[in-house]
């Protein structure tokens, strides 16, 4: 199981370890982020783990997640999307309204969005994709990236032998989470498109 692959890894690689998976789980690699954070944070709780160095090695791995990710969507994401989005209803225009709303609402997504699965890999890939400036998305970026890190790790240390237990509610919230903002988006493009078919 993959879930037990990246923990092993973990515990014989160390920080080296986390920081390696958090890129990759970042990316779009299906890691279980949280998991990986709290059971690190279980680790410091055994002594095996330094707080602060933890910290800053899975802040490290998570912005270098997402630096990556937005770079390759910068490079490679609008010239893909205007060639083969009209599969999926994706237009100049579109992207348009999206980078729009991206521009007035995006901060708050790129903080949230690290609590969300699948939001948190797409939004870096969307920004790059939009040409954002990298400091503006950085900016806030890092900062969720921060929090993420450091409410998850803090958990694990908490809830001590329970990690797996705790980590897999919240993994379970969150992707409900994900779920329902989908189901939304869902009903306001139907909604929308009926309302522009009546006039």
């Amino acid at each position: 199981m993959l879930q037990e692959k990246i923990l092993l890894l973990i515990s014989m690689y160390g920080y080296i370890g986390i920081f390696l998976a958090l890129v990759l789980g970042i990316i779009g690699l299906p890691i279980p982020d949280e998991v990986l954070l709290t059971f690190a944070g279980f680790l410091v709780s055994k002594g095996k783990m330094d707080y602060f160095l933890l910290i800053l090695v899975s802040f490290i791995g998570s912005v270098a997640g997402v630096s990556i990710s937005f770079f390759i969507g910068y490079h490679l994401g609008l010239p893909f999307l205007l060639k083969y989005g009209r599969i999926l209803g994706i237009t100049k225009k579109s992207l348009n309204k999206a980078e729009k709303w991206y521009n007035k609402y995006g901060k708050y997504t790129i903080v949230i969005g690290y609590f969300i699965p699948g939001i948190r890999q797409l939004n870096a890939y969307y920004a790059g994709i939009i040409k954002k400036p990298y400091w503006k998305f950085a900016f806030y970026a890092y900062i969720g990236g921060f929090i993420w890190v450091m409410i998850f790790v803090t958990l694990g240390i908490y809830v001590g032998e329970r990690w797996m237990l705790f980590s897999h509610i919240i993994h379970k919230f969150a992707l409900s989470v994900l779920v329902l903002i989908c189901i939304c988006f869902c009903i306001y493009y139907i909604v929308k498109n009926v309302k522009i078919k009546k006039i």
